[in-house]
Parts: C-alpha cells; sequence; structure tokens
C-alpha cells in the first residue's frame, strides 16, 4: 500500500509522468501544438549546451595558465644552459645546470598535463559538434556553429603553442646535452688522469710526427725532382759546349796545318834577308876606303833588301 502510494504521489508530482500527460491532455484539448513538450526539450537541451561550454571555457583556461607556465620553464632553461655555457668559457671549472633533472622531471610533468587537458577539450569539442548536429531547434544552429568555430579555433591555436613549446624545449636540451658531454670529454682529456688520456695524448703526438715527417719526405722529394731536371738541362748544355768544342778544335787543327808550311818559308825568307844586309854591310865597310862609288851601290842593296824582308 505504501509502494503504490509513493508511485502515485511521485507520478502526479510535477515532473511525473501522469502530470506529463496530464499536462499533453491539457494542450491537445486548448487546440495547442504540444508547445509545452517543445519548450521542455529546448529547456533541457540549452542546459546541456551551457553546462558543454562552461566544462570548455574551464579547461580552456587551466590550459591558458598551463601554457603561460610551460613557456616560463622553456625559456628559464635555455636563459640557464646560455648562462651556464659562458661559465665553462670563462671559468676554469664546470658545472652541470642548475636543477637540470628537476627542470626536466617538470617539463615531462607538465606537457602530460598539457595534453591531458588537450585531450579532454577535444572530447569536449566532439560533443559540443554532435550536439550541433542532431539539435532540434533549426533557428539556434547558426550560432551554436558560430560558438563551437571558436572553441576549436582557441583549441587549435593552444594546440600550436603546446607543440612549438615544447619542440623548442627538446631543441634547447639536446644541444645543451651534446655540448655538456663535449665539455666533458674536453676536461677529461685535459686533466689527464687516466691511462687512456695518456695513450692518447701520445697517439696523437705520433700522429703528428708522422704528419710532419710526410711533409719533410714530400719537400725532400720534390727537391730532388728539381735537381734531376738542372742536371738534365746542365748535361745538355754541356753536350752543346762539347760539340762546340770539337768543332771548333777541329777547325783551329786544320789551320795549324795550312800555316805550317808558309810559316817556315816566312822565316827562311827574313834569315836569308837580314844575312844578306850583314853581307852587304861588310862588303861596304871593307870596300870604304878603295872606291867612292861602291859604298853607294852597296848601301842602295841593302836598303832594299831591308824593304823586302820588312814587306815579308
Amino acid at each position: 500500500m505504501r509502494r503504490e502510494a509513493f508511485t502515485s504521489r511521485r507520478s502526479q508530482r510535477p515532473g511525473g509522468t501522469l502530470w506529463l500527460l496530464s499536462s499533453i491532455a491539457r494542450a491537445r484539448g486548448a487546440g495547442g501544438r504540444l508547445t509545452l513538450i517543445t519548450n521542455m526539450a529546448a529547456g533541457s537541451s540549452s542546459n546541456y549546451w551551457e553546462d558543454l561550454r562552461k566544462q570548455a571555457r574551464q579547461l580552456e583556461n587551466e590550459l591558458d595558465l598551463k601554457l603561460v607556465s610551460f613557456s616560463k620553464l622553456c625559456t628559464s632553461y635555455s636563459h640557464n644552459s646560455a648562462r651556464e655555457g659562458r661559465r665553462d668559457r670563462y671559468s676554469s671549472d664546470t658545472t652541470p645546470l642548475l636543477n637540470g633533472s628537476s627542470q626536466d622531471r617538470m617539463f615531462e610533468t607538465m606537457a602530460v598535463e598539457i595534453e591531458q587537458l588537450l585531450g579532454r577539450l577535444t572530447g569536449i569539442n566532439d560533443k559540443m559538434a554532435e550536439y550541433t548536429n542532431s539539435a532540434g531547434v533549426p533557428s539556434l544552429n547558426a550560432a551554436l556553429m558560430h560558438t563551437l568555430q571558436r572553441h576549436r579555433d582557441i583549441l587549435q591555436d593552444y594546440t600550436h603553442e603546446f607543440h612549438k613549446t615544447k619542440t623548442n624545449f627538446l631543441a634547447v636540451r639536446e644541444r645543451e646535452n651534446l655540448l655538456g658531454s663535449v665539455r666533458k670529454d674536453i676536461e677529461s682529456y685535459k686533466s689527464g688522469s687516466g691511462v687512456n688520456n695518456r695513450r692518447t695524448e701520445l697517439f696523437l703526438k705520433e700522429h703528428e710526427h708522422l704528419r710532419n715527417s710526410d711533409r719533410l719526405i714530400e719537400e725532400t722529394i720534390s727537391i730532388a725532382m728539381a735537381t734531376k731536371e738542372n742536371m738534365t738541362s746542365q748535361r745538355g748544355i754541356l753536350k752543346s759546349i762539347q760539340s762546340k768544342m770539337n768543332t771548333l778544335a777541329s777547325i783551329l787543327s786544320e789551320r795549324a796545318v795550312l800555316r805550317v808550311p808558309s810559316g817556315r818559308s816566312y822565316l827562311d825568307t827574313i834569315h836569308s834577308a837580314n844575312w844578306g844586309s850583314t853581307y852587304f854591310n861588310r862588303q861596304w865597310q871593307y870596300n870604304s876606303h878603295h872606291t867612292s862609288a861602291e859604298p853607294k851601290i852597296a848601301l842602295c842593296l841593302s836598303h832594299s833588301i831591308n824593304k823586302m824582308s820588312c814587306s815579308d
């Protein structure tokens, strides 16, 4: 009895089944066109749409705050890396990035949270799109589509900003890891505390010596090739000089052979002329005391012989 009374009271209260049927009957009896049902459906639909919009705005606000904090984290990481690079450049001791591991963990945590918020906002937008497609009031579809498009644009902007900031952070971190490994290698090499570093240094010195030896050998070979070329050219010059000397010697020997007889006859002529002049001079001195004409004749003969000898 209590259950039946509770059911009857529940069905008769506003919003119950009997109340809804009686309202429909009264509306039909009055000649209406189910205006009450339409208003109730529109009211429940508007409440659902407003709930979706409220959730979307809440997620957008959370994403905005998360993205601002995420961007500040990435900017501080890049500034710290640049500061540490300058410190390593001008100081002797090298220290890792301050709170590098904590920043990495914070980055991973914030990235996961932002991805989750983006996924939730994407789901809300999908529900809003489904609602606009199944809405029963065509006159409101244009406004609903405009609102939905605005939420989609906001989601796209947040997604683009998140991926851009994340890519920049990963690039900076990768560069810092690479530079950090290079700095560690340089410092470990400069320290020279290990056996491997000593071996590496010896290998590098030996390699440098080999390169110097190779360079000296190449210079020596180039000098030898130049000397060979010069000696070859000098050999040709000496051969030409030798041939010219041989030609000159043959020419001089032929002239000497040709001039030997003429030279002997020339000397014989000179000796004969001198002998003749001496003879006539002595005859003139001898006969000068006997006759006066003979000395003149002898003197003329001696002068003529001397002229002949000089002309020869």
